[in-house]
């Protein structure tokens, strides 16, 4: 196949939210500039189990040796099986699909040190029949990178304005901005973590609400709830926030026990504190860390913002957003493109192609690597 010819890829993605895995089958075709476009044939989500859920999560804290090679073959099986799914769904004979890219699931992730993703591709390629690219991340670590955030390059390539400038939301469990100037020039891009997404909301409700609701649906919960404005205060006073970017963060940092402390945090500011404020408080945090990132970090002159990820459908964030960042055009990835829940999947779909065309995956500006690098690693049919 040469570059030009059109690729239909597969690209999975499980994310710090530990919703279920997200499952696109996108085919690629080259454009103008040798740019790449994507058409997004089918997206599926397929969610964990309570069970399953509860493994991974436990797995990010500490587990046995034994469970942790375990949980990474499993892992494997649930991929395979979400890959079918999304195959079948998109109607697509297996042989005109020409690989797999996977990015797993991050158990640990240490900026510019050592990053770590399960999923087995060996177990995905036997299930499959197909090639699988995995370990994204591993190489721009090597390089001296964060490895991450690694959707700028999807950003830039696939959904960058032709006369303006842009940022790119993703509020998945970590928040993340792409700052994509007009037509794309990758010399332009800038990215980093913003901070928590939905990781602070999710957990708090889960701790808290979990006979009721795993999340807060419709921003029932956070609505009845009234922000303790101190504990957003005193939260953007960590020092993360005030870390020049590139940075990056994940559970590592926005742990279980981070979720205590800050349910103790908001209690002792406001000894009445409901569940519905303590909720209310945390999607504060969410709303002001992004707007702070933006005030602290973004100079370039961007007028509108596209929200993807799972925060984007949280109406009460949204609102908060709007506010926070006026007069900003603030509006929904999924108004322009497609379904915004699939774009990291998309976007690691992308990197699987560019692997298959020897072409870089990472920007070096937004990740502080050394420079471009090929990322992935692949295992055959």
């Amino acid at each position: 196949m040469t570059d030009s010819a059109p690729r239909i890829m597969v690209g999975l993605m499980s994310g710090t939210s530990l919703d279920g895995i997200s499952a696109a089958v996108v085919r690629f075709t080259t454009g103008e500039r040798g740019i790449p476009n994507a058409d997004l044939l089918a997206f599926t989500v397929t969610e964990y189990t309570p069970a399953q859920r509860a493994r991974l999560a436990a797995a990010m804290a500490s587990v046995s040796t034994a469970e942790y090679c375990r949980i990474g073959f499993d892992l494997g099986e649930w991929l395979a099986q979400a890959a079918m799914n999304v195959i079948a769904e998109a109607g697509i004979a297996r042989g005109d699909i020409a690989a797999i890219a996977s990015h797993g699931q991050t158990l640990w992730h240490e900026p510019g040190h050592s990053t770590w993703q399960i999923g087995e591709s060996a177990v995905i390629a036997e299930r499959t029949g197909l090639p699988v690219i995995a370990d994204f991340r591993v190489r721009d670590v090597a390089a001296g990178g964060h490895g991450a955030p690694l959707v700028p390059i999807a950003d830039a390539l696939l959904f960058a304005s032709a006369d303006r400038w842009r940022c790119l939301q993703n509020i998945g469990g970590i928040g993340n901005v792409t700052v994509v100037p007009p037509g794309g020039d990758l010399d332009g891009v800038r990215a980093f973590d913003t901070g928590p997404g939905m990781v602070i909301i999710d957990g708090v409700v889960r701790a808290l609400a979990g006979d009721r609701l795993s999340f807060d649906r419709d921003a029932v919960l956070s609505r009845a709830g009234s922000v303790i404005d101190d504990v957003v205060e005193a939260t953007l006073a960590e020092p993360y926030f005030a870390a020049e970017p590139p940075k990056s963060t994940g559970r590592e940092l926005f742990s279980p026990q981070y979720i205590a402390s800050f349910i103790a945090r908001c209690r002792a500011a406001r000894a009445s504190a409901s569940t519905e404020d303590i909720v209310a408080t945390a999607v504060a945090v969410t709303a002001a860390s992004i707007a702070d990132a933006y005030a602290r970090w973004i100079p370039e002159p961007v007028t509108e913002v596209l929200l993807a990820g799972g925060g984007s459908k949280h109406p009460l964030l949204v609102e908060m957003l709007r506010t926070r960042l006026a007069p900003w055009v603030i509006q929904p990835f999924d108004e322009l493109y497609f379904d915004a829940e699939a774009k990291e999947a998309v976007a690691f779909a992308l990197l699987g192609h560019l692997h298959l065309s020897q072409r870089p995956g990472n920007v070096a500006r937004a990740t502080g690597a050394r420079g471009p690098r090929i990322l992935g690693k692949l295992t055959p049919a």
